[in-house]
């Protein structure tokens, strides 16, 4: 006796197995055929990020050794201002860290630094482009490369008034997070993004660590720096 449909027709049971079969082989080659097609796209997209982070990374460096009113015209009013980037090798127990960062010299004369650093936020990697004299004792500049904070909230840490109460500060003591308006003209604590203070004390402990971990690293013996492209 054939097997009755919900319908109430009958089908062959060899049918319906070859049925559900072709489907379930068309459900697997068109996952596949999505997955692949993403999979291309992300790495275009990779490519691209990339390249736009790079091209930001490298407007910005100037900004972040001499201040946002003059970094740009400093860069393209004077061929003798020189950006080279290069590698940071920091040796440490168990592991070695490995910093992308920029020379910026003048007339073959050492201006500034600019390290690029990395740390955990609250919502996801936080990256940050963090701005030295020549000796890490001073801090020129900060900008936050990428970050997915809290929209509203942590993502605040992009704006510039937050992130310009970084500069001027020294490099030691370490810098410590505060809530409200405890801090002032030379005092080395960064107030709180209201709301936010697990992303403000993420950025404040990368700018700390990164300074801990390359001053009197700033030397060839540490450095590599990349052959200038013409």
């Amino acid at each position: 006796m054939e097997p009755t449909l919900s319908n109430g027709s009958t089908a062959p049971v060899g049918g319906l197995k070859n049925s559900n079969l072709a489907q379930a082989w068309l459900v697997l080659l068109l996952a596949l055929c999505f997955g692949g097609a993403l999979a291309a796209v992300q790495v275009n997209l990779s490519s691209v990020i990339a390249s736009n982070k790079l091209n930001e990374t490298l407007k910005k460096v100037p900004e972040l050794v001499w201040g946002a009113q003059t970094g740009d015209m400093k860069v393209s009013a004077d061929p003798s201002v020189v950006i080279s980037p290069g590698t940071l090798t920091v040796p440490k127990t168990g592991k070695t860290s490995v910093y992308s960062l920029y020379r910026v010299s003048r007339d073959d004369r050492l201006v500034g630094w600019v390290v690029k650093a990395g740390g955990q936020g609250y919502a996801g990697k936080i990256e940050l482009l963090l701005g030295l004299d020549p000796d890490a004792q001073k801090i020129l500049g900060l900008f936050v490369l990428e970050q997915k904070e809290t929209p509203g909230l942590g993502n605040k840490i992009t704006v510039a008034d937050w992130r310009n109460q970084f500069i001027g500060k020294k490099s030691q003591p370490p810098l410590q997070v505060v809530k409200g308006k405890g801090g002032g003209a030379g005092v080395q604590t960064i107030d709180a993004v209201t709301g936010a203070t697990i992303s403000s004390r993420a950025v404040t402990g990368i700018v700390n660590r990164t300074i801990g971990d390359v001053q009197g690293k700033l030397t060839p013996e540490f450095i590599h720096i990349l052959e200038r492209q013409p």
